[in-house]
Formats: C-alpha cells, structure tokens, sequence
C-alpha cells in the first residue's frame, strides 16, 4: 500500500525537495503541501493522509499547534517533524503535542523516507542527533539535563515563567523584585531569543516546554 503524505514546510526549496522525494518513491506519494501551520491543517483535514511531514518555524501557527490541531482532529494520522531546530524544549513540545517522530533537516533522505515509514507503521522515530540528545537526558535521570530555553538568562527563564501563569509586568516586577522597566526589557530579550513577535507566542512556547501552571 502507497502512503499518502503531507509536507508542511514554509520554504520553498526545500518543500519542493521533499515533494521530489515523496513523489519518486515507490511506497509513498504527494497528498498535498502547505506553507504555513493553518494551511497545513486544512491540508491534512481535506485529504487525511497517513503522515504529515511538519516543520516547526513556519509563519502564523506554528508546527508544534499544527501538530496538535491535526492529532486532535485526525489521531490515526502519524505526524513527523523534520526541522532545523533541535533545542530541548522544541523535541519534548512536540511529543507532547503527539509527533511520531523528530527528524532533523541534515538527515539523507533515506533516513527520511524510512522515517516515514516508520511513523506510519505506528512507532516512533528520532534522528541519530536527537536520540543521542534523549539517550543522555535520561541517562541523568532528566530535569537538570534539558534545561528549557538555555539560551536564556536565569531572571529571563523565571520572568518567562510567570508570563507562562498570566502574570502582567507588573505582577512580575514585584514578584522578581525589580523594575517594571527592567521586566520590559527581559521581556524584549526574551521575545528576541525565543524569535517571536508577541507576548502571546512566548507563553505558548513557554508552555509547550512544561512552564508555568496554567492549561492550554
């Protein structure tokens, strides 16, 4: 049987790398592709294929929403992400999002044909890269290991934390014990190393890492 897939994927050399390669082999075939997290949505929902093949950075809604839209909706579809972001916080978001599996763009393309086979078959799959990343994680006993977003300063990390719960600046000055300048500041760092726009994207990301109290 010939599986269906969907490629989500916001540049356009490699969206069309991908549909070549699903398009040349024998065990799989182009059900439809999609620019953005919304489209790829739509795209699933109207041709329910057997994998979504989902980047994480596309414009709008992002892959790790779109996964979690597309596995609400459509749970026997198997979603794979293949990206360049291979941060701690990004692999466990999108696990808890449903993804089958987590591929890095570097991989040969065999690796991601047979990637999708697997995610189809019902397993789950991880690159060489991202397995050794999990292999040391709980080799440790987790936790301390996978820090989410170590990029960021511990005041950043705390500040975003309390964004994550719903807390204003000035909530959070208090609480942190420092100007609501100072918070305004953290706040346009923060957004600038997470790369998003708005306050309401850093809480979704913050909370798709396991910070802060409040549900989805």
């Amino acid at each position: 049987m010939t599986l269906r897939v969907v490629v989500a994927d916001d540049h356009p050399l490699f969206r069309e790398g991908l549909r070549s390669l699903i398009s040349d082999s024998a065990e799989t075939e182009l059900a439809g592709v999609a620019a953005d997290g919304e489209e790829a949505v739509a795209v699933t929902l109207e041709q329910r294929p057997d994998v979504v093949v989902m980047d994480l950075r596309m414009p709008g809604l992002n892959g790790v929403d779109a996964t979690r839209k597309i596995v609400a909706a459509l749970p026997d579809v198997a979603v794979l992400v293949l990206t360049m972001v291979e941060e701690d916080a990004s692999i466990f978001a999108a696990m808890r999002a449903g993804a089958r599996g987590y591929v890095l763009k570097g991989a040969e393309p065999e690796t991601i044909l047979r990637s999708i086979l697997v995610v189809a078959a019902g397993e789950v799959i991880f690159g060489s890269a991202i397995a050794s990343r999990l292999t040391q994680f709980f080799a440790v006993g987790g936790g301390a290991a996978m820090t989410p977003f170590p990029n960021l300063t511990s005041r950043e990390r705390d500040i975003l934390t309390l964004m994550a719960t719903g807390a204003n600046n000035r909530t959070i000055a208090m609480r942190v014990g420092v100007t609501e300048k100072t918070v305004r500041n953290n706040v346009s760092n923060i957004f600038a190393k997470l790369q998003v726009a708005d306050r309401a994207a850093a809480v979704a990301r913050a909370r798709d890492a396991g910070l802060g109290s409040l549900p989805r």
